[in-house]
């Protein structure tokens, strides 16, 4: 279940914080970890992990402005890809940071990541997302949302690792799966 009660206090939280100034800012979020958080090995769930990210994406959003932009354009945000790295348990009470930051773009997807970190800073995971815009139901140019947000429409570098992820997934067949003795 989609933990409202979280979502709730991460964007009332957000909203009383300032604004972000630049496009790349850090959005960080206090977090931890219940009982209801656990898989059977009682650590995190991995959809957790993921989970507890959106929150970030939606306050980081808050604070970015995007999210009055959404609605005043009756525009949608959806998720189109994802790697995660899974490095450090995160246990039953465990407190912990959600850091949430945009990094680029290219003409279809914004590209997001958000890292886990325990109180100490070690890093217990981190997530690389690819996000759209929709207009109608169809990716917009992430430009004209940065645009409408009053920002440089030229994305800022692609960093070489998330270039190699953006090539190496477009490696991948789609749709997957396939068996080719049944192409036959």
């Amino acid at each position: 279940m989609f933990p409202f009660i979280r979502f709730f206090k991460d964007i009332l939280m957000a909203r009383r914080l300032p604004p972000l100034e630049n496009f790349n800012d850090t959005h960080v979020s206090h977090h931890i970890c219940w009982p209801w958080d656990l898989d059977m090995f009682a650590e995190m769930n991995n959809g957790r992990v993921l989970t507890i990210s959106d929150l970030g994406r939606f306050a980081l959003a808050q604070r970015g402005g995007l999210i009055a932009l959404l609605f005043k354009k009756k525009w949608a945000l959806a998720m189109a890809g994802a790697t995660v790295r899974y490095r450090k348990r995160i246990t039953i009470f465990q407190k912990f940071t959600t850091h949430s930051r945009a990094v680029c773009w290219d003409d279809r997807f914004i590209y997001l990541e958000h890292a886990m970190f325990f109180p100490d800073g070690t890093c217990a995971n981190h997530i690389l997302y690819r996000a759209a815009v929709l207009e109608n139901r169809k990716a917009i140019d992430p430009a004209r949302v940065a645009e409408g947000l009053g920002r440089d429409p030229v994305s800022p570098p692609f960093p070489d690792w998330i270039k190699a992820w953006v090539d190496a997934d477009a490696q991948r067949p789609w749709p997957p799966m396939q068996d080719p003795a049944q192409d036959s």
